[in-house]
């Protein structure tokens, strides 16, 4: 399709969110970084000779994560996502989550992964009380998946299919567009999330990462996308929200699978309801992902915990939350997406 804008001109056109302040949104999701290490290259998050990992030192503590999160729960906070990198890389995850789980207050824990670890630490996430996966998916075309994440796609399958079988509740599947390497791979997606009875994302490429990732050339908007697979099955659109992101959902008539859309850059309304913090692995609270504003936690952490620390940091960094991303604004991304958390 053609009837796109060029990417430079569509997004210097679009106004300024508004009617959005901090107090009118209810922040009560965590996404909590165990690591920023991963075990792939995705061409939007790490680049490839990237060797600047934090420190072993500076890397919380699963105590000291545990210790913010009863923080975050004293302070209203109720769903909360392990991320990474790829937060299977770290040992001893899953006795971790099951912490997580039953830390008294915390309603859900979901886990973000890219799949690969899934066939052996499946089953351990699952005796540990998780129930609820989002798995990357960028392809189903080895050659092409390759290209984009430096990975197998193998793995990443041979995942889905054993997280399935054991019987998570809540199983979703994302993919980010990338123009020229994986449109071709939607319809084939699709089908195959529908195959499972599995819904699928697909997200907006955001320079999270790499600025030169994010050009005319590469950007293929969710609009774009929705039309493309309107010309193959009526989308119905659902109001029921599945988990506590920002996705908007629809039902393929004909074929019964469920999509979802997530569109930072081309949806106006993106960050009205946001309603999530980060924990990065190294130890700060980062209000907005597409905001450089970050709170250091580790003084109310160490040498001791110290909770009037942490709940001083926690009230700035709320009070503090931007009404919206900057994305748009020419951004400069300061820390890659591993080291932010997904």
């Amino acid at each position: 399709m053609n009837s796109v804008m060029p990417l430079a001109a569509s997004l210097q056109s679009l106004p300024a969110v508004s009617g959005s302040t901090p107090l009118g949104r209810v922040v009560d999701y965590m996404r909590v970084s165990v690591t920023d290490r991963c075990n792939e290259r995705c061409l939007y998050c790490l680049p490839e000779q990237f060797q600047a990992w934090t420190p072993r030192e500076q890397v919380l503590s699963y105590e000291e994560i545990l210790a913010v999160v009863e923080a975050a729960v004293a302070r209203g906070f109720k769903h909360f996502r392990v991320t990474g990198g790829e937060p299977l890389v770290r040992r001893d995850v899953a006795s971790f989550i099951g912490k997580l789980i039953a830390t008294p207050g915390v309603e859900s824990v979901q886990l973000s992964t890219n799949g690969t670890l899934l066939p052996e630490l499946a089953g351990d996430l699952y005796r540990a009380g998780l129930r609820r996966l989002n798995i990357s998916l960028d392809a189903l075309d080895p050659v092409v998946y390759r290209e984009i994440t430096r990975g197998s796609i193998d793995r990443v399958l041979a995942g889905i299919r054993r997280a399935k079988a054991l019987g998570f509740t809540s199983i979703k599947l994302n993919t980010v567009l990338i123009r020229h390497k994986n449109e071709h791979e939607i319809w084939p997606l699709i089908e195959f999330a529908a195959a499972l009875q599995l819904p699928i994302r697909f997200i907006e490429l955001m320079p999270v990462s790499l600025t030169e990732m994010l050009t005319e050339e590469n950007f293929l908007p969710v609009g774009e996308v929705l039309r493309m697979i309107s010309n193959r099955d009526k989308l119905i659109p659902q109001d029921t929200k599945l988990g506590h992101g920002p996705a908007k959902y629809y039902r393929l008539k004909k074929m019964g699978g469920l999509v979802g859309f997530i569109g930072a850059l081309t949806n106006l309304h993106f960050c009205e309801a946001c309603n999530k913090v980060r924990l990065t692995a190294d130890g700060h609270l980062r209000p907005c992902l597409g905001n450089h504003g970050e709170y250091d936690l580790k003084p109310g952490l160490r040498p001791v915990l110290d909770r009037t620390i942490l709940r001083e940091r926690f009230d700035q960094a709320l009070a503090e939350k931007p009404p919206e991303h900057l994305f748009r604004n020419n951004w400069q991304p300061g820390r890659v997406m591993t080291a932010i958390g997904g």
